[in-house]
C-alpha cells in the first residue's frame, strides 16, 4: 500500500493521544513506508500523567527504527535534499494548528511540514484540540482550503462538557494517508460523529 514511501509523522504535545497515535507507527511500516518521526520540543520535555517525555522518545524511536528528529536545523532538509513523500502531523494540537495556519516555523514539526509543501507533496493531519470550533476555528478553516493540506476525518469528542473540542479519529490514520497519496484528494466524509 505504501511501499517505498517515507513518511513524516509530526507529534505535538496533545499527550493524552499518545497511546492512540503512536502505535500507528507499526501500522504504516507493516504497509511498507519508511517513517520518520519528527517532534516538537515540548513532547521532549514535559513530563504529564501520561507519561515522560524520554519515555515516549524512547517508544516512538523503537517502533519507527529511527531517530526522532526534535530540531529546526534537522528538519529543514526535508526540503530539497531529502524529501518526504508525505508528512503527517498527528496529533496536531491547537497551538501548533495555529502556528502552521499563520506561517510560523518554530519547531521541527512545522519546519518538515513546510519543506513538504514547498515540494508540492501532501500534509496529513489529525488534530486534537480543545478550541477546533472556538478561536482556532478561521484557522482550520484557513488550513481546510489550502493546496496540498488534507485531513484525518475527526469529530467533537465530547459535544456536552467540551462543544467546541474536536479530535481526529487516528484509527483512520493508515487509510487517510493511502488515499491521500493515491488521489491528492481529502478522505469523505471528513466531519464524523466522534464519541470516545
Amino acid at each position: 500500500m505504501l511501499e517505498g514511501k517515507r513518511i513524516g509523522l509530526g507529534i505535538t504535545a496533545s499527550h493524552c493521544t499518545y497511546e492512540d497515535v503512536v502505535p500507528k507507527i507499526t501500522d504504516l511500516r507493516n504497509a511498507g513506508a519508511t517513517v520518520v518521526p519528527i517532534i516538537t520540543p515540548s513532547v521532549l520535555h514535559a513530563a504529564t500523567r501520561f507519561g515522560t517525555g524520554e519515555e515516549w522518545i524512547e517508544k516512538i524511536e523503537a517502533l519507527a527504527g529511527e531517530k526522532v528528529v526534535s530540531s529546526i536545523a534537522e528538519a529543514e532538509p526535508f526540503g530539497p535534499k531529502n524529501p518526504l513523500d508525505c508528512m503527517v502531523i498527528a496529533p496536531l494540537t491547537g497551538n501548533s494548528l495555529s502556528k502552521f495556519a499563520n506561517a510560523s516555523t518554530d519547531s521541527a514539526v512545522l519546519m518538515a511540514a513546510k519543506a513538504t509543501l514547498r515540494n508540492g507533496s501532501p500534509v496529513v493531519l489529525g488534530i486534537s484540540t480543545n478550541d477546533a470550533l472556538g478561536l482556532n476555528g478561521m484557522n482550520l478553516m484557513k488550513l481546510m482550503n489550502a493546496k496540498n493540506i488534507f485531513f484525518i476525518p475527526f469529530g467533537q469528542d465530547d459535544p456536552i462538557k467540551k462543544p467546541t473540542s474536536c479530535i481526529s479519529d487516528f484509527t483512520k490514520m493508515l487509510e487517510t494517508v493511502a488515499y491521500t497519496l493515491a488521489h491528492k484528494k481529502q478522505i469523505q466524509p471528513i466531519f464524523i460523529q466522534y464519541f470516545k
